[in-house]
Parts: structure tokens; sequence; C-alpha cells
């Protein structure tokens, strides 16, 4: 039997922190939205670029950094339009927080960045150094919370809230 990691009580869980993170929500010229599909889940699971944020970096630099990472997409073919006013706050449903980052978090603390992409999608290389995503799409707006794993749903609305305007 595959070790699933320790058992957490739901007071384990709420005494952990939020991981630091950053988002992307990676638009075209047409106002969609980048969406990748995840390798690591056995259902749909579609996602915008997200990651953590090393320790000393600037949440500019983590979220250029993870957008390359992800899809290959360099920083000279995306524009920085806007940042989300805080951070968002999402909790993993707790049968994930034993498996996801050993444990030591709870969810994760989000700065978002809408980035608007300049380059071709030609440009655009899922089949990183390391994959995440297994297939990627341009989403309208109306369409992307609908596609997303519910425990995130919450997040993307406030991110769409945020930054559906600019779009």
């Amino acid at each position: 039997m595959k070790d699933e990691g320790p058992v957490m009580t739901s007071q384990d869980i709420s005494r952990l922190p939020y991981r630091p993170c950053v988002g992307i929500m990676l638009a075209n010229p047409r106002g969609h939205v980048f969406v990748g599909q995840r390798m690591d889940r056995d259902q749909d699971a579609w996602q915008m670029p997200q990651g953590g944020v090393d320790k000393g970096e600037g949440t500019v630099d983590a979220a250029l950094r993870e957008l390359e990472e992800e899809t290959g997409v360099t920083p000279d073919l995306v524009a920085v339009e806007r940042e989300s006013t805080g951070l968002i706050r999402y909790d993993l449903p707790a049968a994930l927080v034993p498996k996801m980052w050993k444990g030591r978090y709870r969810g994760q603390e989000q700065k978002w960045y809408l980035m608007r992409f300049h380059g071709m999608d030609t440009q655009i290389n899922i089949q990183t150094a390391h994959p995440e995503f297994s297939a990627w799409k341009w989403l309208p707006a109306d369409q992307l919370v609908g596609a997303i794993v519910p425990f995130k749903r919450a997040v993307y609305e406030q991110v769409l809230a945020e930054f559906a305007a600019s779009l």
C-alpha cells in the first residue's frame, strides 16, 4: 500500500501556514485566458499558471519565472498590466493537505498578476523541463470558473472580479 502521508486532524491543518505563491492570468489580445490541464490529477483539472515564491524573490519576478517554467513564455512576450490589490487565499481539501508540499501548508496565499501575451501561440511550449500541463487552451473569461477544480473556484472568481474590466 502506498504511503499517503500522516493523518492530519482539522486542528492540525488549521495551525499550518499558507504557502507564499503567485498566480498569472495570461490573456491574449482577444481577452481569452490561458489555462493548462494539470498532469498530476486523475480528473479534469484546468488552472492558470501559478507557483511558489522563492526566498528573497519578489512576486513579479516569481510570476515571470513561473510563467516561463510552466508555459515556455518568456518575459519579453508579455506585459504586466495589473496586480491583485491584496493576497488571495485558498485552503486545500483536508485529504490533500498531507500529500501536498509534504504537509507543511494548509493552502496557498497568492498575489495575482494580469499579463498580456504579445507572442504567437507557437511560442507557448508546455513541454518544459518539468512539465505541469498535458494540454492548454485559451478560454473566454466567462468560461473560466466552470473549468477549474471546485476548491479553487472562489479564488478564480476573485481574480476575475479584479481583472475582468481589463481583459
